[in-house]
């Protein structure tokens, strides 16, 4: 609702809970003359004084039983079913690139075996250990004449796994006090160890940089769908009819449609301007006297509601608006940080829950995996030198613009104490002199936004 604005602004500043310094409210009903020209001549009179306007709210609401509930029901199915479709391909990647981490792991662990093979310290237990995999893996497909099956059921080959462990090569198994028979077996089989022993580790490494290249690509495509799938979640948010209670003018039979639109332009009080000519005091027109204080502005809202009858342009998907629209003219002065914390509640109670609940697809589940993501896709070869710097940005945060955000809030850090600390008061120079001056501005300037409205409306119903 419009009033939303206002009740924020009084919640950051308690001098406004009584209401804006001045409002000024004209009414406009017309069942053949569209909403259009009303907006984009207000929009226009404030750019062109220097106001630079910003939309804060824009919400609809259509009665259950009118054409337009049912057009835009049906655009936002759409964009719904896009949404869900690209959604459900994100689905299927992060699967796959839980798969490739886990399968990244265990052929990471598997590598480290070989790479003790190069350190005397930890060789021996290394070998052991691709023995115990070779015979697990490899050996055991030759079944009943594998080593494991020969040693646990045949009789006279009880040494066999022992023999196998404790020979390095051929020579030292020939050299062990084993009966012919058990050699016969044993050689060849330290044989085909010892080539599966350099063929693996090739081939490993080679799978190992393939899967690590693998997900690479599927983190790539995963930031592909999401950058495909906000759009649609984002319109179909937009084109949401926005639940307005008991709202008396939205009967559900009727073809009724509830507008509301907030603007706000403001600008910023040139200290130095007004001292200059003698409206503050000379001292304020220094460079560094001003730099003491925040910037204060003169803040104008301009409040549309609209109750209008939706008549669609024939042979087109589109509508026209005719109806009755009370605009509405405030005033108010408010400094840069009452502006910032007035955009932050606007963030969370309209679009930013939309938002959250989109990043909340994935960032939740996939933040837990960040440190593997990264440990993965920025691991160099050791003969690289040590010193290049990485990238340790987790590319699941930067699906959804995160680095974006937060690289204008790398100049002023904030931590959670500062960001939830109240606003400071007013000090005497600002309460005397900057806020009264940014009031007197706002005021003048929402005179003059109504004023010249209400006058070209007389003359053109005049014409």
């Amino acid at each position: 609702m419009g009033s939303e604005v206002s009740d924020i602004i009084a919640k950051i500043n308690p001098k406004y809970k009584e209401g804006p310094i001045v409002s000024h409210t004209l009414g406009y009903d017309s069942a053949v003359e569209t909403l259009e020209p009303v907006y984009f001549f207000i929009l226009d009179l404030m750019n062109d004084f220097g106001l630079k306007p910003e939309k804060l709210i824009d919400n609809f609401s259509s009665s259950p039983g009118s054409g337009h509930f049912a057009e835009l029901g049906q655009r936002a199915t759409i964009m719904q079913n896009q949404a869900s479709k690209v959604m459900g391909d994100i689905n299927v990647v992060l699967r796959s690139v839980l798969n490739l981490i886990y399968d990244l792991k265990e052929f990471r662990m598997r590598l480290e075996t070989y790479n003790d093979l190069k350190n005397n310290s930890k060789k021996e237990g290394a070998i052991l250990s691709l023995k115990q995999i070779w015979m697990d893996k490899v050996d055991i497909q030759k079944g009943n004449s594998s080593i494991k099956a020969m040693a646990l059921g045949q009789s006279g080959f009880v040494t066999l796994i022992d023999a196998f462990l404790a020979s390095k090569d051929e020579k030292q198994a020939q050299s062990l006090d084993l009966n012919d028979r058990v050699k016969r077996i044993l050689i060849p089989r330290i044989q085909e160890f010892n080539v599966w022993l350099k063929q693996s580790e090739q081939e490993l490494r080679k799978r190992y940089e393939l899967e690590k290249t693998y997900l690479k690509s599927q983190v790539n495509s995963l930031k592909l769908y999401t950058r495909w799938a906000k759009p649609y979640l984002k319109a179909a948010y937009d084109l949401e009819s926005k639940d307005n209670g008991r709202e008396p003018a939205l009967v559900k039979v009727f073809n009724t449609l509830l507008l509301n639109l907030v603007l706000i332009g403001k600008k910023e009080v040139n200290v130095k301007d007004f001292a200059m000519e003698g409206v503050l005091p000379k001292e304020f027109a220094k460079e560094n006297f001003n730099k003491k204080f925040r910037k204060y502005y003169s803040c104008v809202t301009v409040e549309l509601t609209f109750r209008g009858i939706p008549q669609r342009i024939s042979q087109q998907a589109h509508f026209t608006f005719g109806g009755k629209a009370d605009i509405t003219f405030n005033a108010y002065a408010l400094n840069e940080d009452e502006l910032n914390q007035l955009n932050k509640e606007l963030d969370k109670s309209d679009l930013g829950d939309a938002l959250k609940l989109i990043e909340g697809t994935t960032n939740e589940s996939l933040g837990q995996l960040q440190e593997e993501i990264n440990f993965f896709l920025e691991e160099k070869d050791k003969n690289q030198e040590k010193t290049e710097t990485k990238d340790t940005s987790n590319p699941f945060l930067a699906l959804f613009g995160y680095y974006n955000k937060n690289q204008e809030k790398k100049d002023v850090p904030k931590n959670k104490e500062q960001e939830n600390k109240p606003i400071r008061k007013d000090d005497w120079i600002e309460k005397t002199h900057l806020r009264p001056l940014a009031e007197e501005v706002a005021k003048q300037n929402a005179m003059s936004l109504f004023d010249i409205y209400k006058k070209s409306h007389q003359m053109a119903s005049f014409t």
